[in-house]
């Protein structure tokens, strides 16, 4: 067996697996299209489609986000290290491919273990197999689970000096003001009273950068929105038309953020979990947010969370910040 397979091997027996059921994504998925206006949970979007359709989107040149993020990260891990310290146990929520998190845990001195939580259990295990290689002092402990649920994390072998939260990629920015709040709250519990949060936030900007991030001219946000409705199809039995929606990116800046949408193309019903949903024509249905933050309103949501901005890192264009957190 050579390296990469042992590596393979160690991540399923390490893996804690807690993905979502069918019935709870079809619960999810009749609890949303029962709303007005109706809306599908973003959340979903990270099968393994969902999750190489996302790793095209980085790659795309009007998506900034992700090579903005990783030059910062880069340019800022000497000072970033200073400020968290050795012998941590870093979770990161939203793992994905991990390329941001093999240069933290480089960075770092003395790193513990590692557990990513991931509700994509595909981009989970073989990134945690290709960490582990790279990593082999550091103990992996990965988590299949939608980390906006309760969870408890496994317990590693030597015990850290603090736990880290890791959650960049703007991540955070999927979530309503109060969803965010309530996601922080539960980070603060998880780290104790000695941890902290290293978090990416999507600064606000021009109306038409932002816009053309999520609005590729090859298309590939579209494939990834889409690909939503052809997962509830094949796991839940759904009968969307894919032919029959088209993919909508606005920014709306009396609110901060851009709302993604799926427009009907037409009049037509959906029948899922025995339900049947009529859509209109041009109709509507909401499937994710995506915040940009000023200073203001981000310090704002960590201290309404019980959390303080201890240290903050920009890129020298302002578009993108790394900032970490720890309890007030």
């Amino acid at each position: 067996m050579n390296a990469a397979a042992s590596a393979l091997m160690r991540a399923r027996s390490a893996l804690t697996d807690l993905h979502p059921l069918p019935d709870d994504i079809a619960a999810d998925a009749v609890a949303g299209l029962s709303k007005t206006p109706k809306t599908l949970p973003s959340k979903y979007f990270y099968d393994a489609e969902g999750s190489r359709l996302f790793e095209a989107i980085t790659r795309q040149p009007e998506y900034y986000l992700t090579g903005t993020e990783l030059a910062l990260l880069e340019a800022s891990l000497p000072s970033i290290a200073q400020a968290i310290g050795p012998g941590v146990h870093v979770v990161e929520y939203g793992s994905g491919s991990g390329r941001k998190t093999e240069l933290l845990l480089e960075s770092l001195h003395d790193v513990v273990a590692y557990t990513a939580v991931e509700i994509s259990r595909t981009a989970l295990i073989e990134s945690t197999a290709r960490l582990s290689q790279q990593f082999p002092q550091i103990e992996m402990l990965p988590v299949c689970a939608d980390f906006t649920r309760p969870l408890a994390l496994p317990g590693a072998k030597r015990p850290a000096q603090r736990t880290v939260m890791f959650f960049p990629g703007s991540t955070l920015g999927n979530f309503t003001t109060d969803e965010a709040a309530r996601l922080l709250v539960a980070m603060r519990q998880t780290m104790g009273a000695h941890g902290c949060a290293l978090i990416g936030i999507d600064l606000d900007k021009d109306d038409a950068l932002i816009e053309a991030a999520y609005n590729d001219a090859a298309g590939v946000t579209a494939q990834f929105t889409l690909n939503l409705l052809a997962r509830l199809n094949r796991e839940i039995g759904s009968d969307f038309d894919l032919g029959g929606f088209r993919h909508k990116a606005v920014y709306a800046r009396e609110r901060g953020r851009i709302e993604t949408f799926l427009v009907s193309q037409r009049a037509q019903s959906v029948q899922l979990a025995g339900r049947t949903f009529d859509f209109a024509a041009d109709e509507a249905m909401q499937v994710e947010y995506s915040h940009k933050y000023t200073d203001a309103g981000f310090n704002a949501l960590a201290t309404h969370a019980g959390l303080r901005t201890t240290h903050g890192w920009n890129d020298a264009r302002d578009w993108f910040g790394l900032r970490l957190l720890q309890p007030a």
